[in-house]
């Protein structure tokens, strides 16, 4: 009977996560909702009669109590500076169209896909320092960087790797360019990291978040073969243990897990 009620408990605690999970809203929406929800209670209480900083006040304390929507911490900081911000620059000269221009010039360079994964977090250059030493890899040996970004990484792993064959995968059709005219030996194409087959690669190499890194680490056990690589700069996949910690120049940890990576 013990054992019973503990997996009816157990059942519950699931189903009420993902009743949480499923009524979080997707990122950027949350954003959008406590922006607007923000600028709403802003507005009518300033054509209630409301005093012009004590509605401010009230629109702020709004967006704060919107951060609940997340969990990341960054992007709590942008829904919470979201309307402090646009407040503070709705007296500027700038015309309506310019805030426009701005919003499509954002999603041209981080399309909406893309807002579950890292912003663009730049490979710094002495962060892959002793990687070839770490993991060597033949001459002709095909690395990728998923999420390559503007290229840091992969410049980065060109001084480690003079031999390889680099490949880069980005969403952003504007980062893409970037990156394949600053990386004119790698192969950069367009497109998603979750759906580009890793099977080919010997070693792939992620500057994600920590919340990504298990989606990650499942892709690789099930699409990467045997004795290749797959390399996290600063964050360490929750629950397994890395084959090889390498300690960057510039104090950043590159772990390290060579496939099959052990089911926690």
């Amino acid at each position: 009977m013990a054992g019973a009620r503990e997996l009816m408990t157990a059942s519950t605690r699931a189903r009420r996560s993902s009743r949480r999970a499923a009524a979080r809203l997707a990122w950027p929406f949350s954003a959008f909702v406590a922006w607007t929800g923000a600028w709403c209670v802003h507005l009518v209480l300033r054509a209630l009669g409301l005093d012009a900083d004590a509605a401010a006040l009230v629109g702020v304390g709004t967006g704060l109590a919107c951060v609940r929507l997340e969990t990341a911490s960054w992007r709590r900081a942008a829904i919470a500076l979201g309307f402090p911000l646009s407040l503070a620059l709705s007296g500027t000269a700038w015309p309506p169209w310019a805030w426009l221009a701005s919003l499509a010039a954002l999603l041209v360079a981080y399309p909406m896909g893309a807002w579950r994964d890292a912003p663009i977090f730049p490979t710094p250059p002495a962060a892959l320092d002793g990687l070839a030493r770490a993991v060597p890899l033949a001459s002709g040996a095909r690395v990728l960087d998923a999420g390559c970004g503007l290229g840091h990484a992969l410049r980065a792993l060109r001084r480690q790797y003079p031999c390889v064959e680099l490949h880069g995968v980005e969403r952003s059709f504007a980062w893409r360019v970037v990156c394949a005219w600053r990386c004119p030996d790698a192969h950069v194409s367009r497109g998603d990291m979750w759906r580009h087959d890793w099977s080919a690669y010997d070693l792939v190499y992620l500057f994600q978040r920590p919340e990504t890194l298990p989606r990650a680490l499942d892709k690789a056990r099930r699409e990467m073969r045997p004795g290749t690589w797959l390399a996290s700069l600063e964050f360490e996949a929750s629950g397994v243990a890395a084959s090889r910690r390498l300690a960057g120049a510039d104090g950043r940890a590159l772990w390290l897990y060579q496939l099959p990576a052990p089911t926690p």
